[in-house]
């Protein structure tokens, strides 16, 4: 058995995130985890906009969330999660959570009504990581 340095492939990414679902269902007796995407594209299909997470136990997680530089500030990220919030809630979520740095969109967040649950300073150094929440959506 040796202990390897390396790349993760989206494979291996997968492979774990697979695992720690099937432990994570098994311990807690819930078993409604579903992926989520949501993507905004243009007519040759390349992506303008997206968030992607997953909905378990009436939470929605959103891991990623991006728009492409020339579009933003025109409503992209609004609609992004407007979408995301209420196929959420269609999938019986009651809250979103969600995490970024001090320096990316905390205001961006707090302004659709999010709040700052936690914050952990110094990632990166100089800026801090933040985790949010949205009650009741």
């Amino acid at each position: 058995d040796n202990l390897l340095f390396e790349e993760p492939s989206l494979n291996d990414v997968q492979f774990l995130e697979d695992q720690f679902y099937d432990f994570n269902r098994t311990a807690t007796g819930i078993h409604d985890g579903r992926a989520l995407g949501i993507f905004l594209r243009d007519d040759p299909g390349t992506i303008l906009a997206a968030a992607v997470g997953h909905t378990w136990g009436g939470t929605c997680e959103l891991r990623e969330g991006w728009v492409v530089e020339a579009r933003r500030r025109a409503g992209l990220g609004r609609r992004l999660l407007a979408a995301a919030e209420a196929e959420a809630t269609r999938r019986g979520c009651s809250q979103l959570v969600l995490t970024t740095h001090s320096f990316q969109a905390p205001d961006f967040y707090r302004k659709l009504g999010f709040e700052v649950v936690s914050e952990l300073p110094d990632y990166p150094r100089g800026h801090a990581y933040l985790g949010l929440r949205k009650s009741r959506v």
